[in-house]
């Protein structure tokens, strides 16, 4: 099943929009541009949008259960205020790492916070993925990752799925939630090269994985546990980059995405390329997102 209802929440344009974070208190979603270093956050109900630059480059964020939002960024992990885009570290990492970066991060059920890095020169194997714990230490889930991305935990908090982009799969790891341990990684879904590469992703409350395709114009479907495509969405745009379900109802769907790297024609033909999209009332509902509790 397809579907193509789609709407552009803004005018905006992100050069790498990413990392989209619903605020139910608010009301308000969040997202990221990486390259320009912004947080943006747009109120449906007033259209009003916010942009908060933050002089760096910034690979994810999420809201805090105390106020405010925390963030991955080139190199660790810190808190921003919106006011004034001031950043205050919590931990550097890899900071001797100079070509690497953070990328996409989410926090957990039991409210840390994580995120994984990659080389900005696309030399393979280079991330790891990291866990800011909630008393601000930093430990490492995963090394020898290419292009770190989509992060998503089941309903029933057992099981957590995780993209490696250039490996066109989706893993599953046993999660438990009391320590944050993952263990007995297996691949739950493969995807096939010509519908893209696998970026950012989301869950729904029927445990369904929704996968934003780069270069693959489409929101993706999947269902975990048989591996099958489900549905789609398909976008005027051909970098999506993530995706996340927000609004009253939790039923809106709102995708990211990017214009780095394409050509003036590219341009010319995807004029909204980078633009934030929103399907409103999309048949399905997400649970809210965690928050990180340090």
């Amino acid at each position: 099943m397809s579907q193509n209802n789609w709407e552009v929440v803004t005018t905006h344009c992100c050069l790498l929009g990413e990392g989209p974070v619903w605020d139910k208190n608010q009301k308000r979603i969040f997202w990221i541009d990486i390259l320009k270093g912004e947080v943006l956050y747009f109120y449906p109900e007033t259209r009003e949008h916010t942009t908060c630059g933050l002089g760096q480059l910034i690979g994810s964020i999420s809201l805090k259960r105390s106020g405010g939002i925390i963030a991955a960024l080139s190199d660790g992990f810190g808190t921003v205020d919106l006011d004034n885009g001031a950043v205050c570290y919590i931990s550097k990492v890899e900071y001797h790492l100079t070509d690497n970066r953070f990328n996409d991060g989410k926090c957990d059920p039991a409210g840390r916070f994580w995120a994984g890095t990659m080389s900005m020169s696309a030399i393979p194997h280079a991330g790891s993925l990291y866990v800011l714990e909630k008393d601000g230490t930093v430990t490492t889930k995963l090394t020898g990752i290419t292009c770190s991305n989509g992060l998503a935990w089941s309903p029933d908090h057992k099981t957590f799925y995780y993209i490696d982009t250039p490996t066109q799969k989706v893993m599953a790891y046993n999660y438990d939630v009391l320590n944050g341990n993952i263990t007995d990684s297996r691949v739950v879904i493969n995807i096939p090269k010509e519908a893209g590469y696998p970026d950012g992703m989301t869950i729904d409350t029927e445990g369904m994985l929704w996968i934003a395709m780069w270069d693959g114009w489409k929101v993706l479907r999947y269902n975990p546990l048989s591996g099958e495509q489900l549905q789609d969405i398909t976008l005027p745009v051909s970098r999506p980059t993530s995706c996340v379900f927000g609004g009253d109802a939790m039923d809106d769907l709102y995708i990211t995405s990017a214009r780095e790297g394409m050509s003036e024609n590219d341009l010319k033909e995807q004029p909204l390329a980078g633009s934030l999209f929103v399907v409103k009332e999309s048949g399905f509902k997400g649970t809210d997102g965690y928050e990180y509790d340090g």
